[in-house]
């Protein structure tokens, strides 16, 4: 009897142990924990920082010359010495530009965005042109009066407040279109000289006549671009932009010549042109996590 409780005992424990073992086998253990992907939102403050390049535009200058003076009437070289000062230089401005921005993005409607935004940007913008004309006397062709001109063009600064509309193809990738309100600081000179070219003894040439001008100008701004969040805080960008400051016009100081008659001249420039730019934002997203938008 005592042998075969033994034997019995055995075998249970054999068994108890070999379904010990299939349980051990039969529950792997549990996979590893993988985070959900960050949310994405755009609704909230934002500031960041630009640079680019800005060129174009039709930034020419028109000098255009007219007798102030004449002592002497019936002085026909008057009108050749106006002549020969009137024209159209081509300047084109073009140079680095770069600066800040700040502004607000409001998400609406799932896929859709609207804003506002101001920036300012210090440039290196400029251009330089020079050039000269000849114009007979009507009565004696043997007169020539000779003129050059010089003009030089600076933009200081461009600033621009603008709304955006914008759409979002992903819930990270936003295509907007931008317009508003300009300004920008301008500088120009110029400087003119004029003399007369004659076979015989008269008066050759004048005083040369300088100006200068600065101001801040207002105007419009337009165009777009695309803007990708590459995380839940921080956006790149590529954009451009159009720029119109409107047209200035500023006389120089007198071309006397002499006892015999004045000429003044004035210089109107157009100031406008194209920027291509990048930038890189931070945005403030206060309160709530943003939300997931749905496609």
């Amino acid at each position: 009897m005592l042998s075969r409780a033994i034997l019995a005992s055995s075998c249970a424990l054999a068994l108890t142990a070999a379904a010990t073992g299939a349980d051990l086998t039969a529950y792997p253990p549990p996979p590893a924990y993988v985070p959900p992907p960050p949310l994405i939102g755009w609704t909230g403050f934002y500031a960041g920082l630009n640079a680019g390049y800005a060129f174009g535009g039709q930034n020419s200058a028109t000098a255009v010359a007219a007798p102030a003076f004449v002592a002497i009437a019936g002085t026909s070289i008057a009108p050749a010495a106006a002549a020969s000062a009137t024209g159209v230089l081509t300047l084109h401005n073009s140079g680095f530009i770069g600066g800040g921005q700040i502004g607000y993005n409001w998400q609406f409607a799932n896929s859709w965005l609207a804003g506002i935004e101001a920036d300012i940007q210090g440039t290196a913008v400029r251009a330089s042109a020079r050039a000269a004309g000849a114009v007979a006397d009507p009565t004696d062709p043997s007169i020539i009066a000779v003129s050059s001109l010089s003009v030089s063009n600076v933009l200081d600064y461009l600033g621009t407040v603008r709304g955006r509309l914008g759409w979002l193809a992903t819930p990270a990738l936003l295509v907007y279109g931008t317009g508003g309100f300009a300004y920008g600081g301008v500088h120009q000179e110029a400087i003119a000289f004029t003399a007369f070219v004659t076979p015989f003894p008269l008066l050759n040439a004048a005083t040369p006549g300088f100006g200068e001008f600065t101001s801040t100008r207002p105007g419009w701004a337009a165009g777009g671009g695309l803007e990708w969040m590459v995380s839940p805080n921080w956006s790149v960008r590529a954009e451009y932009l159009y720029y119109d400051l409107g047209r200035t016009t500023f006389a120089l100081s007198p071309l006397v010549f002499g006892p015999l008659f004045t000429n003044f001249v004035a210089v109107s420039t157009r100031w406008n042109g194209h920027i291509a730019r990048a930038g890189i934002n931070y945005h403030f997203f206060f309160g709530a996590p943003p939300v997931l938008a749905a496609y």
